[in-house]
């Protein structure tokens, strides 16, 4: 599961158990009845448990496979180098690149928006979701 995904379902979670823990210490008046506090709670929740099971839902199709980029990445290091920092200085460095950017060129190469005689032969036969691995692996690297 990717991390970021993780560390919202943790957040949400623990969200959750504040939200239950101040329904106790809720700040009320005398005009409020325990009644609007506990619907006001539970409204909360219902927006918290929505928005977890939006992101869980969409989760398979946002998470990039880090380690499936790492292992479609041998081609790549013959000109970007290893670790996605090029020994030859005509070849741009991939490490710590954003993620959205590598993305986009990638894209833009299979699709001949971007002219290359190197890369465009490269980057045709990767499908959508090699790029996603590809461009989330190098932006993960430092």
């Amino acid at each position: 599961m990717n991390l970021a995904i993780a560390r919202l379902i943790e957040k949400t979670t623990i969200l959750l158990r504040k939200i239950k823990d101040s329904r106790d210490v809720f700040p009320y008046n005398r005009t409020q009845s325990i009644f609007v506090i506990n619907k006001r709670v539970d409204g909360m929740k219902k927006i918290m448990m929505t928005l977890a099971a939006t992101v869980l839902m969409a989760a398979p199709s946002l998470a990039a496979d880090i380690a499936a980029g790492k292992a479609k990445s041998a081609v790549c290091a013959a000109c970007h180098g290893q670790a996605g920092v090029s020994a030859v200085p005509m070849y741009p460095n991939l490490a710590g690149q954003k993620e959205e950017y590598l993305k986009k060129q990638l894209k833009d190469f299979k699709s001949g928006a971007r002219k290359d005689p190197v890369m465009a032969p490269m980057a045709m036969p990767l499908s959508d979701e090699d790029i996603a691995n590809l461009s989330a692996y190098y932006a993960s690297l430092k």
